[in-house]
């Protein structure tokens, strides 16, 4: 969870020394995010009139596909603890087309951002759910050892005297001008007399003695399941009724069918059902299960129980609004290409023209409450390499101040990308075969040569950056990952020569490479 100590520590040299870790190159989008998140963080230490005067400076990213304008605003939004969505412009459709509506991108904001604050706050309680879980676990495994006291019945005060209890007040008017008559119903309980017996020192006496001797018994028996609970305690703690299997009743939530593809009244709808849903509670199913899964279900209802719900809402909505961050990519491909109007021109105009109100700041209503998005921080983003900026609506334009162009990825890019980030792609594909005992080592000679085939590729076909490292990666190591379990134990160096040896039929034939590239 940030805290406000922690966005304090988020200078902009810092954001960029952190983005750095991940993403290779594209200074001057570092340096706009970081800037941008800056911005927030000051906003949100000056004072109330001031602060809902400024709005947040949206981001417009141009450049090719496989670059990095997603993982830059993603790293963004998990450095900063924000609330963060991913959409595509594609998947919506104006209103009265078949499509979800641009409203619904907002309802996921704050649903990502409620399951985040949930999360967090379930686990601060984590320690007492798991001391929950463990008594009621040994409750399940060791019936009747919970020491659970009954309600002991209120002895009778009433001396036994009539019991009247007072039912309400009532009125009668006799006629329609006529006095009304008014007066209290009561409910007169009669007691029941017992018979006192002739010798009831002695019997008291008995029941007494009767009674201490039940007291001994009970405290022993207590004193033996208590001493046994608590070695079963022990015994669980060291994993010794991992494989038993406990009877334990599960919550199955109730369904409820799912209208968001069909826009935005159904989706009310569907909001409308889920709270009545939450109204009626959930079922209660049994079900036998060991208690490594049974541990893990009562874990999180203990959770579940032990937070508060409003405060969740309440904290998810301040989150969302202050610090939520929507990332809207293929954001060129709504935008009118040329003259204007005819086709599907038209629907994607209307889908600016619908995502404009969002963009400039729109109270739209969720299961959790309104929320509003004046102080949402939207980045789009798109590769514009058929259509412009300029052919998105003025009124959009104007909702994206800053535009940052980013570069396009060569030999020295691809060359950091294999290495550099903390799990780079020869580190991944090193641990992967690791787990078959193949042990893999690639010669520096051997990273810069795919660096430089990558980038060579890129230039005759389409160019789709980072991504392009992927694809050439599988075909390389294609044989090995499928031999590794056979050749276990071995020891594989990936050379230049092996690497050209892997490449060179598509190296030769350049069709070849358009359908394995």
């Amino acid at each position: 969870m940030a805290t406000k100590k922690n966005l304090d520590n988020l200078t902009p040299r810092g954001i960029v020394v952190e983005l750095d870790k991940y993403i290779i190159g594209q200074d001057k989008a570092k340096r706009a995010v970081a800037v941008a998140l800056r911005n927030r963080i000051r906003r949100l230490k000056l004072e109330p009139e001031i602060r809902e005067d400024i709005a947040p400076k949206n981001i417009l990213m141009i450049g090719p596909t496989g670059v990095g304008k997603t993982e830059i605003a993603r790293r963004l939004a998990k450095l900063a603890g924000s609330p963060f969505l991913k959409v595509e412009a594609t998947k919506y459709t104006e209103v009265g087309y078949v499509g979800r509506d641009v409203e619904s991108m907002v309802r996921d904001l704050m649903a990502a951002g409620y399951q985040m604050v949930k999360q967090e706050m379930q686990d601060a309680v984590k320690e007492d759910a798991m001391k929950h879980a463990e008594d009621a676990l040994l409750d399940l495994l060791l019936p009747g050892s919970g020491g659970k006291k009954r309600r002991s019945e209120k002895p009778r005060q009433d001396g036994g005297k009539p019991v009247i209890t007072p039912m309400g007040a009532f009125s009668i008017n006799n006629a329609a001008d006529g006095p009304s008559v008014m007066g209290t119903a009561i409910q007169v309980g009669i007691p029941i007399v017992r018979k006192r017996n002739r010798n009831k020192g002695a019997a008291d006496q008995t029941e007494r003695e009767l009674t201490e001797n039940e007291k001994a018994a009970a405290a022993m028996e207590k004193e033996k399941l208590d001493s046994t609970r608590e070695k079963f305690r022990v015994m669980l703690r060291e994993g010794k009724f991992e494989d038993k299997t406990v009877e334990l009743s599960v919550n199955q939530d109730i369904p409820v069918p799912s209208f968001g593809m069909m826009g935005s009244g159904f989706e009310e709808i569907e909001s409308s059902l889920s709270g009545i849903a939450g109204f009626f509670g959930s079922n209660k199913k049994r079900k036998v299960l060991p208690v490594k899964r049974a541990r893990e279900i009562l874990i999180n209802e203990e959770a579940e129980k032990l937070i508060d719900n409003d405060r969740v809402t309440e904290e998810a909505r301040r989150r969302v609004q202050e610090m939520g961050i929507v990332f809207i990519d293929e954001i060129d491909k709504v935008a009118v290409k040329g003259d204007r109007g005819g086709g599907h021109d038209v629907s994607r105009e209307g889908v600016q023209r619908d995502i404009l109100p969002i963009v400039e700041g729109a109270v739209v209503n969720t299961k959790w409450g309104p929320v509003d998005t004046s102080h949402v921080l939207f980045i789009a983003a798109g590769a514009f390499n058929i259509s412009k900026p300029s052919d998105l609506i003025p009124e959009l334009q104007g909702r994206f101040p800053l535009r940052v162009e980013l570069e396009s990825l060569g030999k020295a890019e691809f060359l950091r990308i294999l290495t550099e980030p903390k799990n780079s792609l020869t580190k991944q594909y090193t641990d992967l075969l690791a787990t078959e005992n193949v042990e893999l080592e690639f010669t520096p000679d051997a990273v810069e040569r795919l660096a430089a085939f990558a980038a060579d590729v890129n230039s005759r076909l389409e160019n789709i950056g980072a991504r392009r490292l992927h694809t050439i990666m599988e075909t390389l190591l294609e044989n090995i990952s499928f031999e590794a379990p056979d050749i276990a134990p071995a020891k594989i160096t990936i050379t230049p020569a092996f690497v050209d040896e892997r490449l060179k039929d598509i190296t030769q034939d350049q069709d070849l490479g358009r359908y394995i590239l």
